[in-house]
């Protein structure tokens, strides 16, 4: 299985997920074979393998790095836990914290949440694909 066997795969079935309309399902699959034999895909392939090339790399920062975002995913989720115990010892303080993240989440750049995005599908691309390929478990 290519590479890009690898990205179209799950992709079509991500269409398949978040596509409800079957016209627009098929105009989205159809899109995405045009893609298969241009340029775009071709770039989105070397990309892709600058990613593999890290995560083969015999350094362990670096092979530890691109699953980092997932733990401070992780500690914004558990600050619920305190955000209840604060909230109800004193809601006017839940509510200022609650609102201090929020302006400064909506105060970082749109290039900074497109990275994020773009690098959490690769690294789930790779990931996929190594599983597929039977290097990793």
């Amino acid at each position: 299985m290519s590479i890009l066997d690898a990205i179209i795969g799950p992709l079509a079935g991500l269409i398949d997920k978040v596509i409800p309309d079957p016209r627009a399902r098929d105009a989205a699959k159809l899109e995405l074979l045009r893609l298969q034999g241009s340029q775009e895909l071709e770039v989105l392939r070397t990309q892709l393998s600058a990613i593999v090339a890290e995560a083969q790399s015999p350094d362990p920062w670096t092979s530890r790095a691109r699953p980092g975002f997932l733990y401070v995913m992780y500690a914004l989720f558990l600050w619920a836990i305190p955000m209840g115990l604060i909230a109800a010892a004193s809601p006017a303080t839940a509510d200022a914290i609650a609102r201090g993240i929020t302006g400064y989440l909506r105060a970082l750049p749109e290039e900074l949440y497109t990275l994020f995005g773009t690098g959490y599908l690769g690294y789930a691309a790779m990931r996929q694909w190594g599983k597929v390929k039977g290097v990793e478990r």
